[in-house]
């Protein structure tokens, strides 16, 4: 396996949860990991990310995009530790992931936003920023794959673990990854700020622009209401 494939999580993993799960609701039983024990890379490219995804995207979805690194991160050191990539990766995809969603992105294109976003993040990442392009391709795809939820076929090792985080702050899914006190550390540093409801008014604007958008694959009504009923995230959507 080249070097490129473990650095920038491209090996290949099953699409469906269950498969990487082995049928069971966890791997092992979560711990407590708090933010003070979660390493944030603080090399130039994740700053200069960090910082644009401040200033590009509302608090809400930062915060979301903060709480998908932390939570994707628990699941990968307690669950699968043997997946590879380094963790300066992992940032740059959580960061960019709705990227597409903002008020001028969301508006400034036909595509559906995770596509849109993938063409963002990598142009950021591979023109503006300089990053390999191994890493930028790789972080694209997970931005363009993260809502392309399904059980067959295989995708890659970021975009299964992004996929996983996102479901879980989004709607409570796989809730045995991760231990409360995770959740409760998380979203104190990182409030909701009522997500739920946020992000089900984007989903509902994305669909009304773009009707043929891929977030309709979900389901019209499906998608949103799931996201409007996450009991696991109901006591902290303040």
């Amino acid at each position: 396996m080249s070097n490129e494939i473990k650095l920038y999580g491209w090996e290949a993993k099953p699409r469906d949860p269950s498969v990487v799960l082995s049928g069971k609701k966890n791997i092992r039983d979560p711990e407590p990991q708090t933010i003070a024990s979660t390493k944030l890379p603080d090399t130039p490219l994740a700053k200069s990310v960090l910082e644009y995804a401040k200033k590009e995207l509302s608090t809400e979805t930062f915060n979301h995009s903060m709480r998908v690194y932390y939570y994707g991160t628990a699941i990968h050191t307690q669950q699968f530790p043997d997946w590879r990539f380094t963790d300066e990766t992992y940032l740059l995809a959580c960061l960019l992931h709705d990227i597409g969603t903002t008020d001028m992105n969301i508006s400034a294109t036909k595509m559906s936003f995770e596509f849109y976003g993938g063409l963002l993040a990598l142009e950021l990442l591979s023109k503006d920023l300089h990053a390999p392009i191994e890493q930028a391709e790789s972080v694209a795809e997970a931005v363009i794959r993260h809502q392309d939820i399904g059980e067959t076929g295989k995708i890659t090792t970021i975009g299964l673990l992004l996929q996983l985080a996102t479901i879980f702050d989004n709607m409570g899914g796989h809730e045995e990854l991760v231990h409360k006190d995770t959740i409760e550390n998380v979203t104190r540093h990182f409030p909701r700020n009522k997500w739920s409801s946020c992000f089900a008014a984007t989903i509902r604007k994305e669909n009304e622009l773009k009707p043929w958008a891929h977030t309709t694959a979900l389901g019209e009504e499906d998608f949103p209401n799931g996201v409007l009923n996450n009991k696991l995230m109901e006591p902290y959507d303040q």
